[in-house]
């Protein structure tokens, strides 16, 4: 065999390989947004395609999702517009704050103590006022 009989089946192997290796990719995408569809469930904070973040209220029917927006606002939408299951972080156990002597708090960076026993000061509202403390002009 001469080298132009090999050359023909060679450069279909190597155009054909990434079309194939590429197909493989995409159904296994395709098979795992499905089973996100499929394993949705009330209380799931979830995004759709078009960036919309809500919470599953109702995920009973077979092609539609209800997905609370806000506070008493509820939309239908069809299961194929979720894009992804929004993990809600722990909530976090707040810093212990400062302990207060004598009315001050005890302050931890080297920063002026603050009192609480008097208010802050409140910024003035005049027109010419800045509140960075510059003049305006």
């Amino acid at each position: 065999m001469d080298l132009t009989t090999l050359l023909f089946p060679l450069l279909i192997l190597v155009l054909f390989v990434p079309i194939f290796l590429s197909g493989r990719k995409q159904k296994r995408q395709m098979a795992a947004m499905q089973n996100l569809q499929a394993s949705l469930h009330p209380g799931d904070v979830v995004m759709t395609t078009s960036g919309l973040r809500g919470t599953v209220i109702d995920a009973s029917y077979e092609e539609t999702i209800d997905l609370e927006i806000a506070e008493g606002v509820v939309t239908t939408w069809i299961r194929a517009a979720i894009r992804e299951k929004v993990e809600v972080p722990g909530e976090e156990i707040p810093a212990p704050a400062p302990e207060a002597v004598d009315g001050e708090v005890a302050s931890t960076d080297g920063a002026a103590d603050v009192s609480l026993d008097k208010p802050a000061e409140t910024p003035s509202l005049q027109k010419g006022d800045s509140t960075n403390g510059t003049a305006r002009g």
